[in-house]
């Protein structure tokens, strides 16, 4: 599993990739910590869920200059303190330099998260003139 899209990502904040389909699907998994609470109650802040999301469609279609160009997307449950999210893509078309991505979020059985991502791979980095 070579991961060749987003290397700087920290995987303590964005998630950990445990499993890639290069072009079919992959799995990371979150573990809420400390960094990531919005309150005293130990609600995590739903821009490290959506991190942990867009990582893994970024590293479904793993390839260097993968960007998100849109998402559409479902806070289901709470995510709270310690709690543990395995994120799982797939993607459902691809045309062209475009893809579409579904990625759910799951902690145990329960459904916690879903959205669909839409992906664009550029000829070069989009930093680059």
């Amino acid at each position: 599993m070579e991961i060749k899209t987003h290397k700087s990502i920290d995987e303590m904040l964005s998630g950990k990739v445990v499993d890639l389909k290069e072009g079919e699907s992959a799995t990371v998994v979150l573990q809420a910590n400390d960094k990531m609470i919005a309150d005293k109650k130990g609600l995590i802040h739903g821009g490290f869920i959506f991190s942990a999301a867009d990582y893994c469609a970024m590293v479904t279609v793993n390839h260097p200059n993968v960007v998100l160009a849109s998402a559409e997307v479902k806070f289901l449950q709470p995510f709270k303190i310690y709690d543990v999210g395995i994120f799982k893509s797939k993607v459902l078309d691809t045309k062209g330099r475009w893809t579409t991505i579904l990625v759910e979020g799951f902690k145990g059985e329960e459904k916690f998260f879903e959205g669909t991502f839409r992906c664009y791979t550029s000829e070069k980095h989009v930093l680059e003139k």
